[in-house]
């Protein structure tokens, strides 16, 4: 399976505490709580699969009012249980934005603070618009903040990625509109695999 510039997989559960703790039997390394979103209502925890690529734990955080647009893990769905969609890097975000094919919202500033205390900041196209089931990803340009893979515990490294999804053709164009090349399978439904080498061995997320 092809690896596109990947950012991060995100991994959606409705309870981060379940979520940390099913993770940590997959891949044999507990994820690190990263920090709370006040603009999408959750919350988080990390796990580092390389220099610049981490898996993101991500639960609705009930100590959040509940955002305008709602929260982000409730907008996505129902389905969104599981690894349910990836985030790709970009160095030039609002041009990749501009230019996609795919409509991918407007780039707004984030940040969170870590539980040390410290604030980071970055650039994210809207997270709300459209994911075709996890499919496409959002954009992300962490500037000059460091990235959370370099202090997140390691679980391993990432070593194939692949979309499943019905309309394949579909998905394909609008990677292609973002310059992705990522492998696309026909299925059923919509889902994502990610395979990951452990000190277990190979690990298949879904």
């Amino acid at each position: 399976m092809e690896i596109p510039e990947i950012d991060h997989l995100v991994f959606v559960t409705g309870d981060l505490g379940a979520g940390i703790a099913q993770i940590e039997s997959l891949l044999g390394v507990q994820p690190v709580p990263g920090g709370r979103h006040p603009d999408f209502g959750t919350h988080n925890a990390l796990l580092s699969l390389g220099p610049d690529t981490y898996l993101e734990v991500l639960a609705p955080d009930p100590s959040l009012d509940p955002p305008a647009r709602g929260r982000l893990t409730d907008v996505w769905g129902a389905r969104a249980r599981g690894l349910f969609t990836w985030v790709a890097k970009s160095s030039d975000i609002q041009r990749a934005v501009d230019e996609a094919t795919t409509p991918l919202g407007d780039v707004q500033p984030c940040r969170r603070m870590r539980p040390d205390g410290s604030i980071l900041a970055w650039a994210l196209s809207d997270p709300f618009v459209g994911r075709l089931g996890g499919a496409v990803p959002f954009l992300i340009d962490w500037g000059g903040s460091p990235h959370p893979a370099q202090t997140a515990p390691v679980a391993g490294s990432l070593e194939g990625f692949a979309i499943h999804h019905p309309e394949p053709e579909r998905i394909e164009r609008m990677l292609d509109s973002l310059g992705l090349s990522v492998t696309i399978e026909r299925s059923e439904r919509p889902h994502l695999v990610a395979q990951i080498r452990t000190p277990r061995g190979l690990v298949e997320l879904k």
